[in-house]
Order: structure tokens, then sequence, then C-alpha cells
């Protein structure tokens, strides 16, 4: 049976504020500080247990391997010598935001029955470009079985950002579905991450039915407000497109080619003229997760910052009360991957699969994710300084932590690839 997964990326232990990306405000923003990698992680959990609580399928993915030692032999230099900058970037724990992992397209969307799924190569950005040899590591053990196929990368310079700049919108999760592939040309002072060769040849590799595969372009005007990608102004999930007015570049023609490939679409769209782009984007109203309840019905699985936004939460109101097919607001605590530039929807990744197909080592419930913060709680340095990057001592408790963790999960082998 197809359901809906979402696989979280647990924060890591040297989850810290290095400022590493550049049109990623908040993360600019906070650059300096002082962050919680223990508080970071158990937020995560926490949010996780909460998507079990509605009846969701939980999975996790793994945070990597840091420092990257591989990575700073490739430049020629170890941890203790190189640049502080060179350190950060080896240090970064952003792969805890799955939602860059890959791209997924489900069974019933590809020509041979199977769940592709395509890992970024994240290129745009040094401290994110290394990433993807850990993240395929994974990719091909959680779901080795034949139900799927996973594909490695798109070769530079053809930036691929993943899932957070692709959405699926089907009558339902089971259901044949119009795959959208969101890309940037040009954002003001800030990069286009998502190349539009990139998401062609990911649609190719998949083998999707050129009817039913959408190639839009990414607002300007959004990516040089903050939203580096597709994902922080818009969300889609079944039938229902949830989106900023200003979320697409051509926006009537993308709508009507939408609807067109899927006549049951129903697009709720939020006027600039309630919620400002800066709202959106500070917010992270539209990096919520969109997902169907067990029961019926949608609901929006939001960061606290929305309800902190006066002119988010006021629509929000006025959205529930009304006949529209978003009924419910479940509001989560992820302030230190707020401050990192990453909302609700950024920690997930979705795979439409039967979860008896996965690797269980990857699925949780309450009694896993017990053991996870039981680690977390014992090994994840409660605070990052700035200055503390270079700190022997750190680097041997964030190794420890990353250690433990894949020991309580089984997956110590992963250390190796």
């Amino acid at each position: 049976m197809l359901r809906e997964i979402n696989f979280d990326g647990i924060i890591g232990p040297s989850h810290n504020y290095a400022g590493l990306s550049h049109g990623n405000l908040a993360a600019t923003r906070n650059a300096g500080g002082t962050s919680a990698p223990r508080a970071a992680a158990l937020q995560g959990l926490a949010k996780m247990r909460a998507n079990l609580a509605l009846g969701l399928v939980q999975g996790i993915l793994l945070p990597h391997r840091r420092p990257d030692h591989g990575w700073l032999a490739t430049l020629a230099t170890d941890y203790a010598s190189a640049p502080a900058h060179l350190q950060a970037q080896a240090l970064s724990a952003s792969a805890m935001w799955a939602a860059n992992a890959a791209t997924v397209s489900p069974a019933p969307d590809t020509a041979d029955g199977r769940c592709h799924l395509t890992v970024a190569n994240l290129v745009t950005m040094p401290h994110r470009s290394h990433e993807w040899p850990q993240t395929l590591a994974q990719l091909r053990l959680a779901f080795a079985d034949p139900a799927f196929m996973v594909h490695g990368p798109i070769p530079a310079p053809f930036g691929d950002e993943g899932a957070a700049n692709h959405m699926r919108l089907a009558p339902a999760h089971d259901a044949p579905g119009v795959e959208v592939f969101v890309y940037g040309e040009r954002g003001g002072p800030f990069p286009a991450r998502q190349h539009r060769q990139a998401s062609t040849s990911i649609a190719g590799h998949h083998r999707l039915s050129p009817g039913a595969t959408i190639f839009a372009q990414q607002s300007e005007a959004a990516i040089a407000a903050g939203a580096f990608h597709n994902d922080v102004v818009a969300v889609a999930n079944e039938a229902v497109l949830f989106a900023h007015e200003q979320a697409f570049e051509h926006r009537d023609p993308f709508h009507a080619e939408l609807r067109a490939a899927l006549p049951a679409v129903e697009i709720v769209e939020v006027p600039a003229a309630r919620v400002s782009l800066a709202d959106a984007i500070a917010s992270y109203l539209f990096n919520a997760q969109l997902v169907t309840l067990p029961g019926g019905g949608m609901a929006l699985i939001l960061p606290t910052e929305a309800r902190d936004t006066p002119a988010v939460w006021g629509w929000l109101q006025e959205l529930v009360a009304g006949n529209g097919p978003i009924r419910r607001l479940e509001v989560v605590d992820v302030r230190e991957s707020m401050a990192n530039g990453g909302g609700p929807a950024c920690l997930r990744l979705r795979v439409v699969a039967d979860p008896a197909t996965i690797d269980p080592r990857f699925l949780v419930d309450e009694a896993k994710l017990a053991a996870i913060e039981a680690v977390v709680g014992e090994h994840w340095p409660e605070h990052i300084a700035p200055d503390a990057i270079g700190d022997p001592a750190l680097i041997a408790t964030i190794e420890r932590g990353h250690r433990a963790l894949l020991e309580a999960l089984d997956l110590v082998g992963l250390i190796d690839n």
C-alpha cells in the first residue's frame, strides 16, 4: 500500500551559525551567533513525534560525518590546518534539511512503475556541494528494494537543490500525478540555485510523461526577497497548491498549464496585499508541511514564527474558517532550524511508497524516537559558539556523538561511506 512518508533529517551535533548560505536571509542574519545543537535536534525529534501523533508515517535521514575530512583532503588540507572558512564549510550540519537531499517521483508517475530518486548535487554553495556522496549512500541503503531506482547527481555546473524546488500534485498520493519542477534564472543580488537543465534531466531520468510534467520559473522578485528555494513561497499536497501570489514569474500561464494537466487542482493563493513577500519569508508560512490526515482533510504544520506574525496568522485563521481544503493548523517549535534558514518543510523529504519496501532502520516509532533522544541528550553539544569551531575537544565530541547515533540505529557502516 502506497503511503506518503516524511523522512526528516536528524539535526547533527555540529549545528552552528556560520552564515554560509548567501541569499538565505535568516542564516546570514544570525551568522556569528551561538547555536544550541542539542535543543535543535530535540526540536526536530519533537516535530517527528507530532507527525506520528497525527497518524503519519515518519522516517529519518542521518546527519553526515562532520567535519568532512575527505572533502578537506581533496583541497590538500586537514581540519586543524584549514582556514576558518573551510573549517566552517567542512563542519556544516546543513544536510539536516532533507528537502534538499533528492528529487522524488513516485511509482504512479513513472513509465517503469518504480519510485525514482535523484540525489541533489547542491553545487551552488560550497558547504553543501560535498553532501551528496553521504546522502547517496543513505538513499541507496534505505531504498535498496527493487521498487526504487536511485540516481546519482546531475553533473555540475547545473545546480540541483532537490525536492525544495519540486512539487507533485495528484488526486491522491497513490494516483498518477503532475510533477512541477521550479527553476530560477535571476534573483537580484542572490543566486538562482535550481537550473532548468537540471530539472529537465531529472524528469528524463525519472521517465516522466511530458504531458504530466511542468517546468515553471520561480519569481525573480521572490528570490531577491530571500526565497532561495521554491518551498519558501509554495507547497503542494495531493490536488492542492498553496502559494504566494508572487511565487512564480509567469503566474497566469503556469496556473493555466497546471489546470489543463490536472483539472481537479485547487489553487489556494495568498494575496500579496494581505501577506507581503517579506512576511511570508520571515514567517516561513509556505515552508510548512501540507499533509493529508488519515481521517481526511489537510493540515498545515507551521513554525511558531507563522503564529507570531500578525498578518500571516490573521490570514490563516480566515483560511481554516472557510470551506477550503486546509482546515487544521499545527504549530511546531523548530526555532534553531529557523534561525539557520530552514522551517518544517526544509527538514523533510517526502516519499510516496509502500513502507514495507523501505529499510526499517530508516523508519521510526515512539520507541525509536526515544532512543535517538537519549543519544542526543548524552552526546550533542549544548552550545557551539562561533569561535569554538577550531577547538579539538569540540570536534571530538561531535565525532563521538555521530558514531553513537549510528551505533544506536545499527547503521555504523555508513561511517565508511
